[in-house]
C-alpha cells in the first residue's frame, strides 16, 4: 500500500485545484479522510483476521461498494459540507475509491478486493510502479525512504500536475 498520507494527496490536489467554490473546506477534509479510511482495516491484524480474509487488509474496506457507502454518507451530510448531494457523493466516492486503485499499483501484498461483495478475488493493475509500504515501525528504515521516493514520483508528481491543471483551467475560465 502507499503510505496513508499519500492516499490523501489526490483528493487534496483535486479539491485545492478546483477551489473553495467547488470543493468547500469541510468537503475537502472529508475527502482526505475518505481516501485514508480504508486502511483502518489494519485493525483486522490485531483482531486475528487473516490478511486474505474478505475483511482483512485490502479486502472489503478497499472495495468500490465501500466507496459507494462513503459517498452516500457524504450525500446525507452534503449541507454540512457546503455542497450539493451529488457533488458530495462524487467527491467522497472518488476519494475513497482512489485508495483501492492506488493500492492496485503497488508491487506487493495480496491485491485488492475491488469488486467485493460480488467477488472475493484480489486484483493488481498490470503496471505496478509504487513500492509497497512496510506496516508499522519498519517504515522508519531505508526501505521506508525508498517507498517515500516511489510515492513522490508516482503519486506526488501526478497530483501536483492535477492541482496545477485545475488551477490553470480555473484561471483561464475566470
Amino acid at each position: 500500500m502507499p503510505t496513508i498520507m499519500a492516499h490523501a494527496l489526490l483528493p487534496l490536489a483535486l479539491g485545492i485545484g478546483l477551489g473553495r467554490k467547488v470543493v468547500a473546506p469541510r468537503l475537502l477534509i472529508a475527502g482526505a479522510a475518505a481516501a485514508m479510511l480504508p486502511d483502518a482495516d489494519v485493525a483486522a491484524f490485531a483482531l486475528g483476521i487473516p490478511y486474505a480474509d474478505a475483511f482483512g487488509h485490502r479486502g472489503a474496506s478497499h472495495a468500490l461498494a465501500s466507496a459507494c457507502i462513503i459517498g452516500l454518507g457524504g450525500a446525507v451530510l452534503a449541507r454540512w459540507f457546503g455542497a450539493t448531494r451529488l457533488r458530495s457523493f462524487l467527491f467522497l466516492f472518488s476519494a475513497a475509491a482512489s485508495h483501492g486503485l492506488l493500492d492496485m499499483l503497488t508491487d506487493g501484498g495480496l491485491g485488492v478486493a475491488l469488486l467485493w461483495p460480488w467477488s472475493d478475488a484480489r486484483y493488481f493493475a498490470p503496471f505496478r510502479p509504487i513500492a509497497v509500504s512496510p506496516i508499522g515501525v519498519d517504515f522508519l528504515s531505508l526501505r521506508g525512504l525508498a517507498v517515500l521516493a516511489s510515492e513522490f514520483l508516482w503519486i506526488g508528481l501526478p497530483c501536483l500536475v492535477v492541482l496545477l491543471a485545475c488551477r490553470f483551467r480555473r484561471g483561464s475560465t475566470a
